[in-house]
């Protein structure tokens, strides 16, 4: 069978189901409450279409998951399909040929007309070929708070950053920890970023991130990330939690005042029955500058020899960008769809602020989609040894960090 009649089979999603039902394992690390009600949408809609989606989560996050993943493909064992953040992070898999090749498909199904912003493509894209399907939206920029916690404190809801940290007196005076935050790195240095944004301002950050300007990292916009940085660190000092959704918690419970977290903390509020405007609060940019990068999430196909399996491969590709699969995907993941022609009138508050930032075209890319995975790495740990390390001062902070964008690519 030619490689074009395989395509058109395995974009023809029909409630049919697939001509030829096959098991496909899909790894990912989407295990917490909220992320586990969201991969579920992708599973059922799989399913339905005649497949088989077998689940293969790994739990510990990215950061423990990619390694396990690469090694299983590097090791001749390839699942069905992957989940990595958009970004630069599968380079060396497609460049060793061990990924399939979606061109095809893309252009079947005129991805590159609705995959909205194009970005998300460019980030599937290497020299011209197509690698993957994304499927959401994620922006860091965003500070989650507890109207409950503001609330038994005495004190408003604050609708900036520099309210937040005014009220963490009263915060800290009613019990609670000002800032939540759980202790991986990456969460550290997601929250760094978002810093970076709202305080060093948009040109300041792209000057760091995408022309690697060590004059930028050393200068005085940075100084006030630094600075801002360290006396977020103080905010969270009881903070002892590991994961990203136990820090969550601790907001919704009450228990903390606010999270700097990704949009995909809205997952957790929904599973916990909480509703955006009346028991939490979101604000975009810090309430400082509502911006939101254009990161997330989009699903790799190891090659694989057998041709019923490249087929269902196809078949999963095509389905995770269809209409239906984003709206219902999207909504439970808190995620905004990579497409603008879905309907999400069920979006909550948050969800619309985000909707309403992306039609505005303030966005701007997410880091990983701009540094190399090394350069990563290196930032996430310097980013979890300073929060941990109070004798770590700004200036020196600031010093590693310009020393690591002065070697980074």
């Amino acid at each position: 069978m030619k490689l074009t009649t395989k395509l058109l089979a395995a974009t023809a999603i029909v409630t049919a189901g697939a001509a030829h039902a096959v098991e496909l394992e899909v790894t990912h690390w989407w295990t917490s409450g909220g992320e586990a009600a969201a991969v579920g949408k992708l599973a059922e809609a799989f399913n339905a279409s005649g497949d088989t989606w077998v689940d293969g989560a790994i739990a510990g996050g990215g950061d423990t998951a990619r390694p396990i993943m690469v090694s299983r493909i590097l090791g001749g064992d390839p699942m069905g399909a992957f989940q990595f953040n958009h970004g630069r992070q599968a380079e060396e898999l497609i460049a060793a040929g061990l990924l399939q090749d979606l061109t095809e498909v893309a252009e079947a199904n005129n991805w590159a007309e609705i995959i909205r912003p194009s970005s998300l493509l460019d980030a599937c894209t290497l020299d011209g070929r197509i690698y993957c399907a994304p499927v959401n939206i994620h922006s860091w920029q965003w500070l989650w708070l507890s109207n409950q916690a503001f609330a038994d404190a005495g004190v408003p809801v604050p609708t900036n950053w520099d309210e937040f940290v005014a009220a963490a007196p009263a915060l800290e005076a009613a019990g609670k920890i000002p800032l939540a935050m759980g202790q991986q790195s990456w969460q550290t240095s997601g929250a760094f970023g978002v810093m970076s944004v709202a305080i060093a301002g948009v040109d300041a950050w792209l000057a760091v991130n995408r022309d690697k300007s060590v004059e930028a990292a050393e200068g005085p916009e940075f100084k006030a990330v630094w600075e801002a940085f360290a006396a977020a660190r103080s905010l969270s000092a009881g903070s002892t939690v590991q994961d990203w959704n136990q820090a969550t918690n601790l907001v919704i419970t009450g228990a903390a005042g606010g999270q700097i977290m990704g949009d995909w903390a809205q997952g957790e509020f929904a599973v916990a029955g909480q509703t955006a405007g009346v028991d939490y609060t979101c604000l975009p940019g810090l309430g400082v500058n509502e911006i939101i990068s254009t990161g997330g999430d989009a699903f790799y196909f190891p090659v694989n020899s057998d041709p019923e399996v490249t087929a269902a491969q196809f078949r999963l590709a095509a389905l995770l960008v269809e209409p239906e699969t984003q709206v219902a995907f999207n909504l439970a993941k808190g995620s905004l769809p990579i497409r603008g022609d879905v309907d999400l009138a069920a979006a909550n508050d948050c969800m619309k602020k985000g909707l309403e930032i992306l039609a505005s075209g303030n966005i701007l890319p997410d880091g990983t989609m701009l540094l190399s995975p090394d350069t990563g790495n290196q930032l996430n740990d310097l980013m979890v040894e300073f929060w941990n390390s109070p004798s770590i001062t700004a200036e020196e902070g600031q010093a590693r960090f310009a020393a690591i964008i002065a070697t980074a690519d």
